[in-house]
């Protein structure tokens, strides 16, 4: 009799273990991902990743897109990953370059990016590095994708710039590098956020914004603009996508396939969304009559040596932090080469 009731007890735990084991298994998983804005270009590789994911596995596993800063603030979206206030996030390295210094080598100006193509090949090089893995790990973050922006240009109200000159004492809105190259040209970089920057210039807190084309758009700086520089490309801000280490780790095997198998797909999808931006982007200006600046290669050569300078100091900071700088810059540099 006790021989049969252990063995009816060990059948019993079996069993109810089989019975959690499935419904474990079986159960929905559900992220929350935190951006900002509304949806537009920028987005658009997230809104492609769920709905890849959602695909793969048959919707068990959901990604829930939360904009405007409802979960928290763009500013902050590293801190909530790293505690795990939500399981995704987007966020720029410029807004707390202190938090990710790793990342900020792709802030740096005039490092030769050509075109969108190029900036996922050189993020996902970076991304691999054990330095860079090592600094995103400090917040428990896990980079999953980058957000490939184009090359910021000004969009600004007032007397057209022709020259390097013309940006002494200009007030313009420019984070991490293309701050740095700004300031070295005499104009004075401040940090007002997308959201506050079609009144900025309205009001003439300041005179020009850096962005990329569909920010202009997304961000009604286009409304309010007179010039445009077109071929200035001085850099571009990074802004990954990153997700919980624990969340990550946390999920079915056939669920973590299913997230880094989407990952293509939706850069993929991106791209073809920043094709479509373009072609609005052209007659926006024509109908605006926006001016397009286009200087000549004295001037640009004039900004590209402000570079220099730049991108050393920035090598001599982050040694001194401990961090392999020189060798992430070669990384970049040879990558873009090839």
């Amino acid at each position: 009799m006790l021989f049969s009731l252990k063995s009816a007890t060990a059948v019993s735990a079996l069993a109810l273990a089989t019975v959690f084991a499935t419904e474990t298994f079986a159960q929905d998983v559900s992220w929350n991902v935190s951006l900002w804005g509304k949806r537009r270009a920028f987005t658009e590789h997230v809104e492609k990743l769920a709905e890849e994911v959602a695909a793969k596995t048959d919707g068990k596993f959901v990604i829930n897109l939360h904009y405007g800063g409802a979960l928290s603030k763009s500013r902050e979206n590293l801190d909530g990953i790293s505690f795990g206030a939500f399981e995704m996030a987007q966020f720029c390295a410029s807004y707390h370059a202190d938090k990710n210094p790793t990342l900020t080598v792709l802030e740096l100006p005039f490092l030769g990016v050509s075109d969108l193509e190029t900036e996922v090949k050189v993020s996902k090089a970076l991304y691999a590095h054990p330095a860079v893995q090592e600094d995103l790990g400090r917040w428990n973050a896990k980079l999953l994708m980058p957000s490939p922006m184009p090359q910021y240009n000004f969009a600004g109200k007032g007397d057209v710039p022709q020259s390097i000159a013309d940006f002494d004492g200009m007030r313009v809105r420019a984070l991490g590098g293309l701050g740095t190259l700004m300031e070295a040209v005499g104009a004075v970089p401040t940090s007002v956020t997308a959201s506050e920057t079609y009144q900025a210039i309205d009001s003439g807190t300041v005179r020009a914004a850096g962005f990329a084309p569909h920010a202009h758009l997304s961000f009604k700086v286009v409304e309010v603009a007179d010039w445009w520089t077109k071929n200035l490309n001085p850099g571009t801000v990074h802004c990954p996508v990153v997700v919980n280490v624990d969340a990550y780790n946390a999920l079915p095997d056939e669920f973590k396939t299913a997230l880094d198998e989407s990952v293509d797909p939706a850069l993929a999808h991106y791209l073809e969304t920043y094709d479509k931006v373009y072609e609005k982007w052209w007659p926006e200006l024509e109908e605006r009559g926006i001016t397009q600046v286009e200087f000549s290669d004295e001037e640009l050569a004039a900004f590209a040596e402000k570079a220099g300078p730049i991108q050393a100091a920035w090598v001599e900071e982050q040694s001194a932090n401990g961090l392999p700088a020189q060798e992430l810059l070669d990384l970049v540099k040879k990558t873009i080469a090839e």
